[in-house]
């Protein structure tokens, strides 16, 4: 049976399907991918007797890509406005269902999680591991009335962790998907995938996260997400090309630790309800700019001067992610010097986003460690490395951007970068950074998805 899986990877549905997923030029190393869980698999699984060869028919695949954030730093937990993709980075699983209720899963490079869903109640000793994600999207689906059972599974994951490219969002759509499709009718939309994750996220693994990761993992592409509904939100897809007009997107690791920094992460959002709740409201879309700017002496009495910068942030970014929704929408519709235009305003956006974190939401750096200030780096690296360009003899100033990506004071930036300038602006990051610091990535068109 799992010769005949090897087989078939070798066919053109397969190498259809990987494409599509994975882009033309990453169908060879995605084939050998996942023959290679196909592989690890047949080592979970004890040797089958022939009345149990039809289980065997049974393997699924599964994969659920990493998400980058486009535009809206720190503005989902108040109700706003993100853009976000999910990318050609993902966790990928070849499942098998069980008879019983336990659940062993393999991901390499991890150690094996093992766990018996006949209890379903969460456990403090598993708070912030796999184990806890498993259980939790088990949980909340029993909850909602599925007869939830085993799986074996072994994976692989190129999202790479504490990336900002949301590893653990991934995951857990990923065993949503595995349990909806193994023991449900696999009709669950992608936004109630995504709010399984979350409330494992939150409930069991210990994590006080938003929903916006979820759903750029469920979803797939890139899209426009409003929260004045946080528990409706309105997802819109958006075309965004890059591609063709010779951009890359990447990230710049700058490998800072993200230990200690759960006081810093709340603390934005706290404070922004802060300036919320002096107008008698409990989050910042229920306000305006205008009325912030209005009561400035008032409110920096009230929450404080960081507080009411953040506040003035949120407004600003809000309003931005509209006009990076607008520029991409332009650049779709356009060409030539028109769609260059376009994007050259969404560019200026995005420049935008990243001065304003800086400036106003003070999230790349924590005051408690000014030492280390790796986001402030390579973000003026990067702004130096183009302005190299500038000068005279060299070439026009090309289309480029940089912003902090993700929740921010520790970890990576996220850098547009025309292809030609690729490769040398690697070497000049990576001689400060170390090898490997950048990822270039391709916005993913398929959220979490399976195939048999």
């Amino acid at each position: 049976m799992y010769e005949q899986w090897l087989n078939r990877l070798d066919s053109p549905d397969a190498a259809s399907r990987l494409g599509a997923h994975y882009g033309s030029e990453g169908l060879v190393a995605a084939r050998r991918r996942y023959q290679s869980l196909i592989t690890g698999l047949r080592a979970l699984v004890p040797p089958m007797r022939p009345e149990q060869q039809e289980s065997a028919a049974q393997i699924r695949f599964f994969t659920a890509p990493g998400r980058t954030e486009l535009g809206g730093n720190h503005t989902d937990h108040n109700h706003g406005k993100v853009l976000a993709g999910s990318v050609q980075l993902d966790v990928a699983a070849a499942v098998l269902p069980r008879e019983d209720k336990q659940v062993i899963f393999r991901s390499t490079g991890y150690p094996d999680v093992r766990i018996d869903l006949a209890d379903l109640s969460p456990r403090t000793s598993e708070r912030g591991t796999t184990e806890a994600l498993v259980r939790g999207v088990a949980a909340e689906l029993a909850a909602q009335g599925l007869a939830v059972g085993g799986f074996t599974a072994n994976a692989d994951s190129t999202v790479l962790p504490g990336s900002g490219l949301s590893s653990s969002a991934a995951v857990e759509v990923l065993f949503g998907a595995i349990f909806d499709q193994l023991y449900g009718e696999g009709t669950r939309s992608a936004l109630e995938l995504a709010k399984i994750g979350q409330k494992a996220e939150n409930a069991y693994f210990g994590k006080p996260s938003g929903l916006m990761d979820q759903i750029a993992c469920a979803y797939g592409g890139a899209v426009l997400i409003d929260f004045a509904d946080e528990q409706e939100p309105n997802v819109k897809p958006v075309r965004i090309d890059l591609e063709s007009s010779g951009l890359c997107l990447g990230v710049v690791n700058t490998r800072g630790s993200h230990a200690d920094l759960t006081p810093e992460y709340a603390a934005i959002p706290e404070e922004m309800k802060a300036v919320a709740r002096f107008f008698g409201k409990s989050v910042l879309r229920e306000l305006d700019r205008e009325t912030l700017v209005a009561r400035a002496e008032s409110v920096r009495k009230a929450a404080g001067d960081r507080a009411f910068l953040r506040a003035l942030h949120f407004f600003n970014e809000n309003h931005r992610v509209d006009g990076m929704h607008i520029a991409l929408e332009q650049a779709d519709a356009a060409s030539g010097e028109a769609r260059s235009a376009a994007l050259k305003q969404y560019l200026r956006r995005v420049n935008e986003s990243g001065d304003s974190s800086w400036e106003l939401l003070q999230n790349l750096y924590t005051p408690h460690d000014p030492r280390e200030q790796g986001l402030a780096l390579a973000l003026t690296l990067t702004r130096a490395f183009f302005d190299f360009l500038k000068k005279p003899g060299k070439a026009p100033v090309p289309l480029w951007a940089c912003r902090v990506h993700g929740g921010g004071f520790a970890g990576t930036i996220q850098v547009y970068i025309p292809r030609e300038y690729q490769d040398s602006y690697r070497v000049a990051l990576e001689s400060v950074f170390g090898p490997g610091a950048f990822t270039p990535l391709r916005i993913r068109p398929l959220g979490v998805a399976t195939w048999v």
